[in-house]
């Protein structure tokens, strides 16, 4: 028997064998979602409510909430953007509303679904993508990378933006992981991620910085 096949077969006996408890200890059973609600935040029953919080909850954090009131304002939006902050190419992934985004930009876009250069992700200033959730009682965005298209591409651009559907707008994060559930069950994605304003630090001297291990600027655009 190999160093190896001894370790794994000591740890398959370990794990026939529970483990005891503490005594005095009773098993407790897992929290439920309505039991963290009574200590979280109150958001309020209507899509106004939620609207109103993470529209708040944004600009705390720093980040740039729009509400388009069509699909067919997102080109002029993101047109918009490439004009005052001068990108000259983009990353995204492919997807219904990160496609319409990046159609007409006139610039290259480096799409991050296939193979792709590190390289060249990295000399992007903005990346784009799709999300599975907003989440009001935060302010927060949730990923995954599918919906993302990967790990890297909310990451490594300076300018994160993500593109929203009403409809992935909930109060809080047991709602998100619903829609999760809702949309990946069972085969989950390999990542799952909970972005929270742009990346930043308070370690140095207590003043914050953004853009510490991730993206600086965050903009998010609910269609």
């Amino acid at each position: 028997m190999t160093e190896r096949e001894n370790i794994l077969s000591r740890i398959r006996d370990a794990l026939r064998v529970p483990a005891r408890r503490p005594l005095g200890m009773t098993e407790t059973p897992l929290p439920k979602p309505e039991d963290h609600r009574r200590v979280l935040p109150k958001v309020g029953p209507s899509e106004s409510d939620r609207l109103s919080l993470f529209a708040s909850n944004a600009e705390e954090l720093r980040a740039r909430f729009v509400v388009l009131p069509a699909i067919e304002a997102l080109e002029s939006e993101m047109r918009s953007m490439r004009d005052a902050e001068g990108w000259t190419r983009v990353a995204s992934h492919r997807g219904e509303l990160t496609d319409i985004a990046c159609a007409k930009l006139g610039i290259p876009v480096l799409l991050t679904d296939g193979g792709y250069d590190k390289n060249d992700l990295e000399a992007c200033q903005v990346g784009v993508t799709e999300c599975d959730a907003l989440i009001a009682q935060t302010g927060s965005v949730l990923v995954s990378s599918r919906s993302s298209g990967g790990r890297a591409l909310t990451v490594l651009p300076p300018h994160h933006i993500v593109l929203a559907r009403r409809s992935q707008l909930v109060a809080d994060l047991p709602e998100a992981m619903a829609l999760v559930r809702q949309k990946h069950h069972p085969n989950y994605p390999s990542m799952i991620s909970i972005i929270t304003g742009p990346s930043r630090t308070g370690d140095i001297e207590r003043i914050l910085v953004l853009g510490a291990h991730g993206p600086k600027k965050l903009t998010i655009l609910l269609i």
